[in-house]
């Protein structure tokens, strides 16, 4: 069943659920024709049975002289007047042979008010018939106690059972025809219908990655079929936009490398040919050192970017002191800042916990010290404070701060202001700054401080 086109899935369903409708409007029409007329017959022989109930007594032949009377209608109905033991007193000409009730019928008659029965066959009547037993009143004899009688009326039911035959015929016949042109037009009217996904599929099976720009000819409305088109085209605008970042990614990434790999080459054909001393040789050689752990610090960058992306990023959490990350950072990079006599200072709410991954926390914290000092000016100074569950990291400076038109896109990849272009930068930084934070269930954030410098802090989960 699940291997079937989904449209004739469908059409079975509804064929199915159709077919008990009609089956079960076809079973409420036969019972209720049955039902009325079974009442009209049943009707008929009450009023016959009055008609018989009066005519008991008048004669011997009270019963044969009704010929001429409603009572009677040849081949249809009859009428017998029986004692308590079954004999005969009074019958219509069609029943005069023998009696048409039992005895045991008899009793069931003469102790109620009226008894149906019905009987397979009757005098005179071909096929089933309809009884109606009466007690009545009638003259004693020698034989009968006065009023122990019973008038029997009945009446064939071939007129019945012909109509309801009838009505079952057209409906054996009818049900299928009307069932099948009822799965027919269901079919059709599901084929309109999904007319449209049919073409969204051509064209989705059209689109590439060399046209990310196509969308699926969504249909006008507002029903199921148009806001699917509309939520499939939403979907192509996102990917056509993650792949045009890849592919800036990719360029992006494939700029930064050349650059010092260009760098690297040129170093060392400058030492091969033109290297006259073994000082000289050594300069080359560490200049293309510089240049080759540029390029480990880039690939390493880029490999946090893609498992980030890829949700692959992984943490060894742990409680931790941000006094302690404070130290750490502190004591790297105290050289550097003494040399370019600028000082480092960690202060603030430096006890406050932090749930984290020490190593790429520090790696965060590096990234912003490291720029601090290459970009910015005056003393570096690194706090902590609680922002209610979270915890902020910053580092400042008393530099010039960052750009107003670049702050907003300090945290992108490959972004770097345009007096950055010239430092060696690679873009990165922020990036990967914002990438931990996200990563431990926080956020980056870079504001420039009114008194000068920069500002720049990751907000992560206090350690409970």
């Amino acid at each position: 069943m699940s291997r079937l086109p989904i449209k004739l899935r469908v059409t079975l369903v509804f064929a199915a659920a159709m077919a008990v409708v009609l089956g079960g409007v076809g079973l409420f029409l036969y019972l209720q024709l049955r039902d009325r007329l079974d009442e009209s017959i049943d009707n008929g022989l009450r009023s016959r049975a009055g008609d018989a109930v009066a005519l008991v007594g008048q004669s011997e032949e009270g019963l044969r002289q009704s010929g001429e009377h409603s009572l009677i209608e040849s081949d249809e109905s009859f009428a017998q007047v029986l004692t308590r033991s079954g004999r005969i007193l009074d019958s219509t000409p069609q029943a005069s042979d023998q009696p048409v009730l039992s005895v045991s019928e008899i009793d069931e008659a003469l102790g109620s008010d009226r008894a149906f029965f019905d009987h397979s066959s009757a005098p005179g009547i071909e096929g089933a018939a309809r009884l109606l037993a009466a007690p009545a009143t009638a003259e004693a004899d020698d034989e009968v106690s006065a009023g122990q009688v019973v008038v029997v009326v009945g009446s064939s039911l071939g007129d019945r059972d012909e109509a309801l035959a009838s009505l079952a015929t057209l409906l054996a016949i009818g049900g299928p025809i009307a069932l099948l042109l009822a799965s027919l037009a269901g079919y059709a009217a599901l084929a309109l219908a999904l007319r449209p996904v049919e073409s969204m599929r051509r064209r989705a099976a059209e689109i590439s990655a060399s046209e990310p720009d196509e969308r699926l000819p969504a249909p006008a409305g507002d029903d199921e079929l148009a806001r699917l088109g509309a939520t499939l085209n939403g979907m192509l605008d996102r990917l056509e936009g993650a792949i045009e970042r890849e592919r800036q990614f990719v360029d992006d990434a494939s700029h930064e490398l050349r650059t010092p790999l260009a760098l690297h080459k040129t170093e060392l054909e400058l030492a091969l040919r033109y290297a006259e001393n073994e000082a000289e040789l050594r300069a080359a050689i560490a200049s293309a050192v510089g240049e080759i752990d540029r390029l480990v610090q880039l690939a390493e960058d880029l490999l946090v970017v893609a498992r980030s992306q890829e949700g692959e990023l992984a943490l060894a959490r742990e409680p931790l002191r941000a006094g302690d990350l404070f130290a750490t950072i502190a004591e790297r990079f105290h050289t550097r800042a003494a040399q370019s006599q600028r000082s480092l200072d960690a202060d603030g709410d430096s006890g406050a916990n932090i749930l984290g991954d020490r190593v790429r926390l520090e790696q965060a914290l590096t990234s912003l010290v490291d720029n601090a000092l290459r970009h910015g000016g005056g003393d570096v100074r690194l706090w902590a404070q609680r922002n209610g569950s979270l915890v902020e990291l910053h580092v400042g400076d008393r530099g010039p701060g960052f750009d107003p038109d670049f702050i907003g896109q300090a945290f992108e990849r490959f972004t770097r202001a345009d007096e950055a272009r010239g430092r060696g930068g690679t873009g990165l930084g922020l990036a990967i700054v914002e990438t931990i934070a996200r990563a431990h269930g926080g956020s980056a954030h870079a504001v420039n401080d009114p008194e000068g410098g920069a500002d720049v802090w990751i907000e992560l989960p206090r350690a409970t």
